[in-house]
């Protein structure tokens, strides 16, 4: 996985609570690589280095730490970096074949700015994004892909999250609908589990809905969304694969392991992360019963967003 772009706006006693954290998941993962008879090894030393670099101090984007080690692989080339998100830009579909972030607590508890709706080009992309005409009139929405609502944090944040970059063609029930419940979802997690990390997505090797605009927007069929908790000792991993298309279906029904998502799509969402043993099991399983979800919002999606 990608160490995703982080700013860190923590005081010392989110410092010192990581510190905790971190302690403990490598007492933890001290005692496996013992218990399999191998003693202190390299992977953990690795292990126990890149979780240092990502809960290391700073205060601005410029004292982010390199993504280099964190980030998906990209099929395209083309890795954008914002202060508080990156992507992989595909040109031949103007739009992202991923986004990827970081999801904490203290950010969802800080919500000091609000949605902007100034709606723009990212300059940032090399070959030219797609701009805000090539949704006009086409019958579908300009669908985040990093949300709004999880960068109220900050200013600059919440209007990173605006660029054409971060857009994909998505139907309006399904934007309002099953994909509103996902996002506000993660959000619930992300005050749950503290410290998350987030590659979303469409799914672009498959044929498209549609294309739309002068620069041929491709509609997608399917969206995914892929989330990593490491903050938990226990770990866990899951991914979704959502229908662009209206669904009266519990979220649940979209779980799918993260290598589901892996083999789709073509990327390696999580390949520096953790060692390959670590690795294998947080991607090739996933217990729903380990995330829990909103029966009040499901009902709420189904009674009255899918009908807006």
């Amino acid at each position: 996985m990608a160490k995703l772009r982080t700013n860190h706006s923590q005081n010392d006693n989110g410092n010192i609570y990581r510190a905790g954290v971190f302690a403990f998941i490598v007492a933890i993962l001290y005692w496996g690589f013992s218990y399999m008879g191998e003693g202190e090894s390299p992977l953990l030393d690795d292990l126990k280095t890149k979780i240092e670099e990502t809960t290391g101090g700073g205060d601005s984007p410029s004292n982010n730490t390199s993504s280099a080690d964190y980030l998906p692989t990209s099929t395209t080339g083309q890795v954008v970096e914002h202060a508080f998100y990156s992507l992989s830009y595909s040109e031949e579909h103007e739009q992202a074949e991923w986004v990827a972030y970081e999801l904490t607590r203290e950010r969802l508890n800080n919500k000091v700015a609000d949605r902007t709706d100034n709606f723009r080009p990212d300059s940032k992309v090399k070959t030219r994004s797609a701009t805000p005409s090539d949704y006009r009139r086409s019958g579908y929405t300009r669908g985040h892909l990093v949300p709004a609502g999880d960068m109220g944090f900050s200013e600059r944040a919440m209007s990173e999250t605006f660029y054409m970059s971060n857009m994909s063609p998505q139907l309006r029930n399904q934007n309002m609908g099953i994909w509103r419940e996902l996002e506000e979802q993660v959000r619930d997690w992300g005050r749950k589990y503290k410290h998350l990390y987030i590659v979303t997505g469409p799914i672009l090797t498959e044929k498209e809905l549609d294309r739309i605009g002068k620069n041929v927007v491709t509609v997608p069929r399917n969206y995914y969304k892929v989330i990593l908790d490491i903050t938990d000792p226990e770990y866990k991993g899951i991914g979704f694969i959502i229908p662009n298309a209206i669904s009266d279906e519990h979220l649940t029904e979209y779980a799918v392991t993260i290598d589901d998502v892996e083999e789709v799509t073509g990327i390696d969402f999580f390949p520096a992360l953790l060692d390959e043993e670590l690795e294998a099991e947080l991607e090739g399983y996933t217990d729903v019963r380990r995330w829990k979800f909103s029966e009040k919002r499901f009902q709420q999606r189904v009674r009255q967003w899918n009908k807006q």
